[in-house]
């Protein structure tokens, strides 16, 4: 619920009626003192933000104008205009767009904050620049103004509504804010700082212009401004040069100022890519995604036949907050002949391509196109398979010739992409290729090993590409599983994601190389082993055949066999999955999720050349014997990383054997 703090209707002004004094949420008063407080070292992203809003609220009244022409109200183009009054130490910001209504003013702007402030308040760093940059992403630039303003004036009226119906909202940041009824004739908003006392640099036009050119050149409406004052001559003394560009002509009547466009002004998807250069094509980036680092790469083209639409398509330089909220916003911008319909297209790029961020801008699909049709429209499936095949050849691209960038890709995205193989099967191949694990080669958790790299350094005879899956990489790294391929030198892939088993489920080969999990199943080594290997693992499997057997019986339907193990060299016992079981790793997470996961038994292997299992095997007391087995197929479970049913049985175990050894 939201703290509306206290209400009272003062006398109203003229022109203005119903002046309420409302609380801000609590959420706002603690965004407004960071604000205030704490971001006033990048104090120029106030007006990227105020622009960018004002953009989305043209966008919004054009894509409503679709449907009812006359919230157009006799046409005018569709502007931005800013003014600057280096005397009264105010900055304007005009948009002829959609309008708030009363009540959107006061949800918008006081007392109903967005979802988006509580996770911007949770990942804030402490780092002034840092949160600076965060501030768009979180849906909260309109309170960036009171980190130059110690007033911020909003008017306000929605398309559509009469002039009556205009609303003035104002705040000075202090915890309270107050909404009038006031006439306004123009649809729009209208949004006026009272800067600071030290912030008066922000009325001068030139300071206003550069910035605009910095932050906004490539939005897709025309930012204007007045016109610079001519040069005036030392002989004309009689008239001043005033930087708030609006020049008097005689006490009487001032002359209008005349306004000109100082922002590019154009869709930048729309021009030629050679025309086009990267420093604005970075900028763009940063007013599509708010994200104030520099993308890793785009890709920027038009296909045309039997669908034409144009697309430009980034990598973020790092992972949004909401990569894994199911309900995050993701998608592109879609735009039909330049015309802006919706955020968050989703259904142009399957799920695992969900942090690419961009537009698309279609020829072909109708102005008045919902999400509801995208769903059903049978030339989205055509520019989706387009879209996903292009961004995989950009990766792919960067993979090859910029290794350490897409390094930075990997460590901020790659468990999205493992998503990938499961998905979208026609990319299958290509998404391999893009994989990246950590291996036994290097023992490190910085995942560089690509499928192709393995199977260029399989030893000769290996007919399969080894891993094994754990829920820590030091957990992969130290399993027992992999002691007799690292004697023998046969690189393993470490995989640790909670994905990872998902992954391999739907990715069974590459390249022709079936993929095997070392912790499933028998290992079929007589592609690499010599006969004399050979032999003596089939001799140590019968002598030790009795061994076998009392620690079957002892265990049993705790397992579903007992086997001499061709895996281990130095630890006693492992446990080894059915060839079709469930793995610990996803058994884990449907047991988290609430869900019940099916009933399986794992198989013990055991090393009879290890001293503990020599020590068993003379053992003639039974209850002894069999407090030795339940130990050993305990320790198997702990180091697999599975969790004991029974606790404290395993302590009362334990401290017997110790008993007998003091």
């Amino acid at each position: 619920m939201s703290d509306t703090g206290t209400q009272e209707t003062q006398t109203p002004t003229q022109g203005e009626t119903a002046t309420q004094t409302m609380g801000f949420q609590a959420e706002v008063k603690q965004l407004l003192k960071l604000m205030i407080h704490s971001l006033y070292s990048h104090k120029e992203i106030f007006l990227r933000e105020l622009i960018s809003n004002a953009s989305d609220a043209l966008d919004k009244l054009r894509f409503e104008a679709l449907a009812r022409p006359e919230l157009l109200e006799g046409g005018g183009e569709l502007a931005i205009t800013i003014d600057a009054d280096s005397k009264a130490h105010t900055v304007t910001i005009i948009d002829n767009g959609i309008g708030m209504s009363r009540q959107e003013a006061i949800e918008h702007l006081g007392t109903i904050a967005k979802s988006g402030t509580s996770d911007f308040l949770a990942r804030l760093t402490g780092d002034q620049k840092k949160d600076a940059q965060l501030i768009g992403q979180f849906g909260v630039g309109f309170y960036s103004s009171f980190i130059v303003a110690d007033k911020v004036e909003v008017f306000s009226r929605r398309a559509g509504l009469p002039a009556s119906a205009g609303v003035h909202w104002t705040s000075a940041g202090d915890g309270e804010f107050t909404v009038s009824d006031v006439e306004l004739p123009e649809r729009g908003t209208r949004i006026v700082l009272h800067l600071k006392e030290g912030d008066h640099e922000f009325a001068d036009q030139y300071r206003i212009r550069s910035l605009v050119r910095k932050y906004s050149d490539h939005i897709a409406f025309p930012v204007r401004m007045p016109k610079p004052a001519p040069y005036k001559a030392d002989d004309e003394k009689d008239e001043k040069k005033d930087d708030s560009v609006v020049a008097e002509v005689n006490k009487d009547e001032p002359a209008k100022p005349e306004f000109e466009t100082v922002n590019h002004a154009q869709a930048l998807w729309a021009r030629p890519r050679t025309e086009v250069k990267d420093e604005e094509y970075k900028e763009f980036y940063r007013h599509v995604t708010h994200d104030f680092t520099d993308p890793l790469a785009w890709s920027h083209g038009k296909v045309e036949g039997k669908k034409e639409y144009t697309s430009l398509l980034y990598i973020p330089s790092r992972a949004p907050y909401d990569l894994w909220h199911r309900e995050g916003a993701r998608g592109l911008k879609l735009y039909v002949r330049r015309v802006f319909i919706m955020d968050d297209a989703e259904q142009f790029l399957p799920l695992y391509l969900r942090f690419v961020k961009g537009v698309v801008d279609s020829a072909d699909l109708p102005l008045n196109i919902s999400r509801e049709m995208l769903q059903q429209d049978p030339a989205i499936d055509t520019m989706k398979t387009g879209l996903a095949r292009r961004v995989l050849d950009l990766l792919a691209k960067m993979a090859k010739d910029e290794p350490e960038k897409y390094a930075t890709f990997w460590k901020e995205f790659g468990t999205v992409m493992k998503e990938g193989p499961a998905e979208d099967h026609a990319n299958r191949e290509r998404i391999a290729k893009l994989l990246r694990f950590s291996s036994t080669l290097a023992d490190k958790p910085e995942a560089d090993v690509s499928l192709e790299d393995y199977v260029s350094r399989m030893k000769e005879g290996q007919k399969e590409i080894y891993y094994v899956i754990a829920d820590s990489f030091n957990a992969a790294k130290s399993s027992p599983h992999l002691e007799v391929l690292r004697k023998k030198g046969i690189e393993v892939l470490l995989l640790s994601d909670r994905v990872d088993e998902w992954l391999v489920d739907h990715l069974r080969e590459f390249d022709g190389k079936p993929l095997k999990n070392v912790a499933r199943g028998e290992l079929d080594f007589s592609a690499i082993q010599s006969d004399e290997e050979k032999k003596a693992q089939e001799e140590l499997s019968k002598e030790h055949s009795a061994l076998v057997e009392r620690i079957k019986k002892a265990l049993g339907d705790q397992v579903s066999d007992v086997r001499v193990t061709a895996r281990l060299a130095d630890s006693p016992a492992c446990l080894v999955l059915g060839q079709h079981d469930m793995g610990a790793q996803m058994r884990r997470i449907m047991e988290a999720a609430g869900q019940k996961a099916p009933v399986s038994k794992p198989t013990l292997e055991v090393n009879p050349a290890h001293p503990l299992l020599q020590r068993i095997e003379k053992t003639s007391d039974e209850a002894e014997f069999n407090d030795l087995s339940m130990l050993l197929f305990e320790q198997a479970t702990l180091a697999d990383g599975g969790q004991l049913p029974e606790p404290s049985a395993f302590v009362q175990r334990l401290n017997r054997l110790l008993m007998k050894t003091a």
